[in-house]
């Protein structure tokens, strides 16, 4: 090290890189170490500069400040001490290590068994010295209520890699995503929340990459706070900040996908890259013999990925909570959802609604005041938790994807679990205790078919994923209609085509957060792969060429997400037996039968009965008045409406695909439902305040 580089004790507090006036503190956690180096690399071609052994170790951290030292170098550590695998130490100096709290790496990681075996320098990417960050402006972020959430899940590559008006350097990257030729898209369909695929830096695994594959999905992460750089042109940070703002200034929220459950490391034949060469035996959990004694050979797989994050260490929940804190304060996000989160329950080994991190996060200033969607379950033994997280966090519903499918597609038997999907799921978010719009509601999610492909593969064909067609669910409740995949028989067409319209009207029609697989919207295909997870290809990408039967979808699309929009019993019941919320605007709920009578126990239980109709009346002289038509059946139905003195007018017949009817009068006591259709009537009030925007 030269005279222009001086280091002196420093403080261990910060952890990570903080710039000072005259250089920079270094600080991290490596409570075994004996000797932790600073090592730092030439900014173009990643050759060693110089090293620094930091001088000071002040409980677990090792620290020290190096003067000199400026924004944007390149560093990474190599720690010395005991490798006892079989003791849980890892401390391999010829491993360099990525900082836990490096808030910028300068490229993306990318697995070679040469350059990592032995000395793995040239294998990583470098932590890079970051300015100190500026806060991002609270009073541009758009703050929807919860009933006005219109998510939309989307991967940062996959939307615009080939959009044709997005400027070709910024495909794929945040600057295509904030391109004003997709914001308006998102706009223009109604979306006022993106949930963005995992952004924070990751690694593809040894064992794809083998395969000349790669992770496209980013759900192996080695860093916890830097965006991938994948992602960037030049400066990941400032170009994520850029995507946010300009999201925000639509009215869009952003909500990213994160992953706390796992990281890229790894069971006990993975790599060392970051964690476990600092402190292996805190980052994860590991299996337990009969006593409770750790076997730190055999880590703990709840994730299914070969390790799980302790998060009940403090070490380890402190990262996460400061983690989540820089990407809303910093970076600008709205909120999260939770990779697998029923691991961030375990406290450390069995799910408690009074875990130690769940607890942390609710008295959090900031993390309290963010949107919370959890993945309720994870691999692990006690995993489904679905209905049991705290009552201000919102829940991906299976239940929901699973039973409405099933409706659908014309299982017998599901009427009664359909209807209660659609009015909140209830018998999961009990009232009184969670609100209505705890449950996120999807049909289709990235991992999984596309709404397109629910109804033209009976079967997943993922032989592109070279794992011979084993991986990915093979209980995906979807049907074909005659043929496997693409046809050009037209009846099979024209039903599949009235299927998406029923399962997407179903989805924006239900009480709770609506989820959109981004892409559904364009009838996008994956070509029957249910597991797209290692395809960062045409598979995945979202296709922007549209042929006249794809814009007539997205035309009802947009059609169905206005009338939520627009509409405040369609997306915000509150009823009078629900205690949660003293602010209620329903008079009325009331289910038929095809006939006009109302529907009794027996009714329900009836395995028969596939077709129902249900009446939304708000409270007042000018309130709000639905009335819904379901036939799961396969032959038409004649349904008496109910309310004989109400003019009803038709908004929507999901049994036509052209939507130049909607509007119209004339069904005031009977009207013959379609196989395999729904209906959406109002009253001559409710239809006029949709005519005029009110």
């Amino acid at each position: 090290m030269t005279d222009h580089y001086r280091i002196s004790a420093g403080y261990p507090e910060p952890l990570g890189a903080t710039l000072t006036d005259d250089g920079c503190n270094f600080a991290v956690h490596a409570p075994q170490a004996v000797v932790v180096t600073l090592c730092f690399f030439h900014g173009d071609t990643e050759e060693p500069l110089f090293e620094v052994v930091l001088p000071v170790k002040t409980g677990k951290v090792w620290h020290g400040h190096i003067s000199g030292v400026t924004e944007s170098m390149l560093y990474g550590y190599r720690v010395e001490g005991p490798e006892q695998p079989q003791q849980g130490e890892q401390l391999d100096a010829q491993k360099l290590l990525i900082d836990p709290y490096a808030r910028c790496l300068n490229r993306s990681a990318s697995w070679n068994a040469r350059q990592y075996a032995g000395d793995s320098q040239f294998m990583l990417p470098k932590a890079v010295v970051c300015a100190p960050p500026e806060p991002y402006p609270s009073e541009l972020r758009p703050r929807h209520g919860s009933h006005e959430l219109i998510l939309y899940e989307v991967h940062v590559k996959g939307i615009s890699q080939l959009h044709p008006r997005v400027k070709e350097a910024h495909r794929g990257k945040y600057l295509g995503l904030c391109d004003p030729a997709v914001i308006g898209h998102l706009q223009e369909l109604g979306i006022t929340a993106v949930q963005l695929m995992p952004v924070a830096a990751f690694m593809p695994e040894p064992y794809i990459s083998d395969k000349g594959l790669t992770n496209y999905w980013g759900y192996n992460p080695i860093n916890f706070f830097s965006p991938d750089p994948r992602y960037a042109v030049e400066d990941p940070i400032a170009e994520f900040k850029t995507m946010v703002l300009a999201l925000h200034r639509a009215g869009i929220e952003v909500i990213l996908d994160v992953v706390f459950n796992h990281t890229a490391e790894g069971g006990s034949d993975g790599p060392i890259l970051s964690f476990k060469g600092f402190d292996n035996q805190s980052y994860y959990l590991f299996e337990q013999n009969e006593f409770g004694v750790p076997d730190y050979q055999r880590y703990l797989n709840n994730s299914g990925c070969g390790n799980t994050v302790n998060t009940a260490h403090p070490v380890v929940m402190k990262l996460v909570m400061d983690a989540l804190r820089y990407w809303v304060e910093i970076m600008g996000v709205d909120g999260f959802r939770f990779d697998l989160a029923a691991g961030l329950g375990r406290d450390p080994y069995d799910f408690s609604t009074q875990s130690g991190f769940l607890r942390a996060i609710r008295q959090d200033p900031v993390l309290s005041r963010t949107r919370l969607i959890a993945e309720p379950w994870d691999i692990g033994m006690g995993g489904y938790r679905l209905g049991q997280f705290p009552s201000h966090w919102h829940e991906c519903n299976d239940k929901y994807r699973d039973q409405v499918r099933s409706f659908w597609r014309g299982d017998k038997g599901m009427t009664s679990s359909f209807a209660t999907r659609l009015l909140g799921s209830r018998d999961i978010f009990h009232k009184g205790h969670r609100s209505i719009h705890s449950s996120v509601n999807m049909i289709t999610y990235h991992d999984g078919f596309t709404l397109q492909d629910l109804v033209s593969y009976k079967e997943r064909h993922n032989e592109d994923n070279l794992e011979q067609n084993r991986d990915g669910h093979g209980h995906n409740l979807s049907a074909n209609y005659g043929v496997e995949g693409p046809s050009k028989d037209q009846e099979i067409v024209a039903l599949r085509e009235r299927q998406k319209r029923n399962l997407f009207a179903t989805l924006l029609f239900s009480q709770g957060i609506p989820h959109i697989l981004g892409g559904d919207e364009l009838s996008r295909s994956q070509q029957g792969n249910n597991n797209a997870y290692c395809q960062d290809n045409e598979i995945s990408w979202w296709n922007w060429e549209q042929t006249r039967r794809s814009t007539d979808f997205l035309d009802f699309c947009k059609m169905v997400i206005r009338l939520r929009r627009e509409s405040e019993l369609l997306s915000h019941l509150n009823l009078h037996d629900d205690d949660f919320s003293n602010q209620y605007n329903v008079e009325k709920v009331g289910w038929y039968r095809p006939d006009g009578a109302r529907k009794v126990v027996d009714d329900w239980h009836d395995e028969n009965n596939q077709a129902f109709a249900v009446e939304l009346k708000g409270e007042g002289d000018k309130a709000e008045h639905w009335l819904l038509l379901f036939n799961a059946s396969k032959h038409d139905v004649k349904f008496d409406l109910p309310s004989k003195d109400t003019d009803w007018y038709l908004l929507l017949n999901t049994a036509d695909s052209d939507l130049s009817g909607c509007g119209e009068r004339g069904y005031c006591s009977k009207f013959t439902l379609a196989y395999k259709s729904l209906c959406l009537f109002a009253n001559k009030g409710t239809a006029e305040m949709l005519q005029r925007g009110e």
